[in-house]
């Protein structure tokens, strides 16, 4: 098994904390960083803004991903051109489709050739990606996340989506493929079979990365151990 340090993928972090931005910017395999607004509510968050100008300093210029609010396209593209202001690092999160299951596209192109970095998001369908290819355009670095976790919930490997994702966008080298909804270490090692750009991590997760690699007999007596003990300490009787 690779070490985490010699995988091709780049890992970034996903979250909303200060403190996990702060303390996991500085592992020299973290590349970069996500939130969005599910995210930021889990972490107490209520200022967008003040968020904004917190997070900022500590990313160290390495790209970040922050996702618009609005619903119709007016109200995206508004923010998306503000969010935009906060650093070059910055991608801007623009959902595939609203709530209404309108499709992005249209602004997505028009925000590209405005040269709005972007990190297309929520996608779960492969149509959504070959739908997604023709409004690349240009030379504007872009993200295109697949919510591979939540694929998996469903039953379906993500693996072989992931693999015909990374197909569909091989005529845009400026387009990177981001596996999304990470749910455990294994992930990392099938998004980089999949050959998938860039796997963001949520910090509980990125916290086990010492154990790659660790030895399975070793593991399994960890195991008993936490079994005996917790038993004992609970004072069970038979």
């Amino acid at each position: 098994m690779k070490k985490i340090e010699d995988l091709r993928i780049k890992i970034f972090c996903d979250g909303a904390s200060s403190a996990d931005f702060r303390e996991l910017g500085k592992l020299p395999y973290i590349k970069g960083f996500t939130t969005n607004p599910s995210l930021m509510k889990k972490a107490g968050v209520t200022d967008y803004e003040r968020f904004l100008k917190e997070i900022m300093p500590l990313t160290g210029g390495k790209p970040v991903s922050f996702e618009v609010i609005g619903d119709n396209f007016a109200s995206m593209k508004n923010q998306a051109l503000k969010l935009r202001t906060y650093g070059e690092n910055v991608y801007v999160k623009i959902p595939i489709t609203n709530t209404s299951s309108e499709p992005s596209k249209p602004l997505i192109a028009e925000l590209l050739r405005a040269g709005v970095r972007l990190n297309i998001t929520a996608i779960t369908d492969l149509a959504q990606v070959e739908d997604l290819a023709g409004a690349l355009v240009g030379v504007t670095p872009c993200i295109v996340s697949i919510f591979a976790g939540r694929i998996a919930d469903t039953g379906i490997d993500p693996v072989p989506v992931m693999k015909k994702a990374k197909k569909a966008l091989s005529r845009s080298p400026h387009v990177e493929l981001l596996w999304a909804s990470t749910r455990e270490l294994l992930n990392i090692f099938q998004a980089e079979e999949a050959e998938c750009d860039i796997i963001t991590v949520l910090p509980d997760i990125l916290k086990k990365l010492h154990l790659v690699g660790y030895d399975l007999k070793r593991c399994s007596l960890d195991t008993v151990k936490m079994f005996y003990k917790d038993g004992v300490s609970s004072g069970l009787k038979l």
